[in-house]
């Protein structure tokens, strides 16, 4: 008779799942900052043509906002499956939802063409990205982290928030290429190139998903237990760590969204008139930035705390988005790329060992659902709103400063957060019936030291 009661978190199963955390999200983030860098500067003149500039960003980044919006119904939906029959299953249908949804939107005509289907035909397709990446996110970070050996658990969660930087990277360059060709060929047919070349994405992403392991957490701790329903399990024990993660993404989902998408817009306003190559070309060498600290800020975590990290990556945000403005207002071109590298640098800080850290929040149990559903709905209300909420502050005031008020708003929320947040190990037995577990806050040496090898 076997004495084993979980399978062996080995680096070799680890560094499998974080490849195959790491290849989806990219591709899901790529998809999702594609119509990011579109809606902030090519969807107000297709697809919004009838109204002003300020009326049109405001439209377009109404359409941005569906998604985030959209991502709790995800984090519930993808959740339900993805505790009751595994990460895996859940994680390949989200990869084909973003697809498919991404794909259309380059063969979408606008409105010149259709007239006002044009956009509720945007609406809805961004609805559906918004589904997809509702769910991908917080499975592809169990993925990674629970196949982690308990010591290097931020590190390895670090694959999964390695695909934010690497899909924006994609996203920006690609519309770096096309401005640089031009307005009239951006403006009228390039920019569905990039949303078009989703679908060669998901044919190498579903390849790589198909071939990964289950999680040994689901197989030793959820499944073939009997449970209750995820997402009432989820708000009826986990309502306070899931409270404390809407906080915590503030500053990685809003503030994120600000410090690119805002001030892309901002920049290429006729206000400030930057040119978009100018801007884009910034944000690209950026995201390449963050795509290189991103692993090491993880590696870090695991040595010094992941809170440590998020609490630092936070503060300092505040404090390099001020002069990024000044430098754009002042129209420093060098200093704009110096600085747009500095705060996404920061801002990883914020976001590297996010995976671990909310993870870590919740118990095996519902942990699914209770992560996405966290995290949805904080970047439905951060992500979603902050856009808006800027572009409103800015047009009632005329005065960027109450932007960076709200700004730092966020990282004192983020801080908050994090500070607060329960950290538990996956090394503790489950229970036979999987109810709620009390003394799970502290790791067993012992056994990580076994897993490890």
């Amino acid at each position: 008779m076997s004495t084993a009661t979980a399978p062996v978190n080995s680096h070799r199963r680890a560094l499998k799942s974080g490849f195959a955390a790491a290849v989806g999200t990219t591709i899901e983030w790529y998809d999702f900052y594609v119509y990011a860098t579109a809606a902030a500067i090519v969807f107000p003149s297709v697809f919004f043509p009838e109204l002003d500039r300020g009326l049109g960003t405001l439209a377009s980044f109404g359409t941005y906002a569906v998604a985030f919006f959209a991502r709790p119904l995800g984090g519930i939906i993808f959740g339900h499956v993805g505790d009751k029959l595994g990460r895996k299953p859940a994680l390949t249908i989200t990869l084909l939802l973003m697809g498919i949804a991404t794909t259309l939107v380059g063969v979408l005509p606008g409105y010149a063409t259709i007239g006002i289907w044009g956009p509720i035909l945007l609406i809805i397709l961004r609805f559906g990205q918004g589904l997809a990446v509702g769910g991908e996110w917080g499975g592809a970070s169990l993925m990674s982290v629970e196949s982690a050996p308990p010591r290097f658990k931020t590190f390895y969660g670090g694959f999964t928030q390695l695909g934010n930087p690497l899909g924006a990277l994609m996203a920006s360059g690609a519309f770096w290429i096309l401005a640089a060709m031009g307005d009239d060929v951006l403006m009228t047919w390039g920019w569905r190139l990039p949303f078009l070349f989703s679908i060669v994405l998901i044919g190498v992403g579903f390849w790589v998903r198909y071939r990964v392991e289950e999680t040994p957490v689901f197989e030793a701790k959820i499944e073939g237990h009997q449970q209750s329903t995820p997402i009432l399990f989820a708000l009826k024990n986990n309502w306070w760590p899931m409270l404390l993660g809407f906080g915590i993404i503030a500053m990685s989902s809003g503030g994120y969204v600000l410090a690119t998408t805002f001030v892309q817009n901002y920049a290429t306003s006729p206000e400030i008139g930057l040119a978009a190559s100018v801007i884009l070309g910034a944000m690209t060498i950026a995201s390449f930035v963050e795509a290189v600290v991103t692993l090491p800020l993880a590696w870090l975590g695991d040595k010094v705390g992941a809170k440590t990290i998020m609490i630092l990556g936070s503060a300092l945000s505040l404090v390099a988005v001020i002069p990024l403005v000044l430098f754009i207002d002042n129209h420093n071109v060098a200093m704009i790329y110096l600085f747009v590298s500095v705060l996404r640098l920061t801002l990883s800080g914020a976001w590297a060992p996010l995976s671990t850290l909310m993870a870590q929040m919740f118990r095996p149990q519902a942990r699914y659902t209770s992560m996405s559903l966290s995290y949805g709905i904080g970047a439905a209300v951060w992500g979603g709103l902050s856009p808006a909420i800027a572009s409103g502050l800015l047009a009632a005031t005329g005065n960027f400063w109450t932007v960076i008020a709200f700004f730092g708003l966020l990282a004192l929320l983020a801080i908050l957060g994090t500070v607060f947040a329960p950290q538990h190990s996956d090394t503790a037995p489950a229970t036979g019936s999987l109810n709620a577990r009390l003394d799970t806050t502290a790791v067993d040496t012992r056994a990580s030291g076994a897993a490890e090898r």
